[in-house]
């Protein structure tokens, strides 16, 4: 029988747990948990929730090179309009939406302040 995984998280080196923190919460992520360590004041670790999705952001033990970050993150949303106009109203700058074959309903590009790419989608198109 083959291994049965359950829920998959995904684990981000960052410059900063708690700018993260802020960018996260724009996309509808709350802090779950984080580790402080002893004689400092920022977090040094966070897990943040939204629904079904989590993700975990660790402080990175050195500078983040945007341009090796070669992974995406989908992230589904109910509709892609209406969470690109909102990301825009708090000081986003989401991509255009595109409709390509595999995602009839749109997707948007978005990256985080440590460069990971962020493909806000819709997967089922409007009525």
């Amino acid at each position: 029988m083959a291994a049965r995984t359950q829920p998959l998280v995904a684990f981000v080196h960052v410059a900063s747990v708690e700018r993260s923190i802020r960018f996260y919460a724009g996309l509808g992520f709350k802090v779950a948990r984080t580790v402080v360590p002893e004689g400092q004041s920022a977090p040094v670790w966070a897990w943040l929730e939204s629904e079904k999705a989590n993700l975990m952001v660790d402080l990175a033990s050195g500078p983040i090179d945007a341009s090796q970050q070669a992974i995406l993150f989908y992230l589904y949303f109910d509709s892609i309009k209406r969470t690109r106009a909102a990301l825009e109203e708090l000081g986003y700058s989401p991509g255009e939406i595109k409709h390509p074959f595999y995602m009839p309903g749109g997707e948007c590009r978005l990256e985080d302040p440590d460069g990971y790419v962020l493909m806000l989608a819709q997967m089922q198109p409007s009525i």
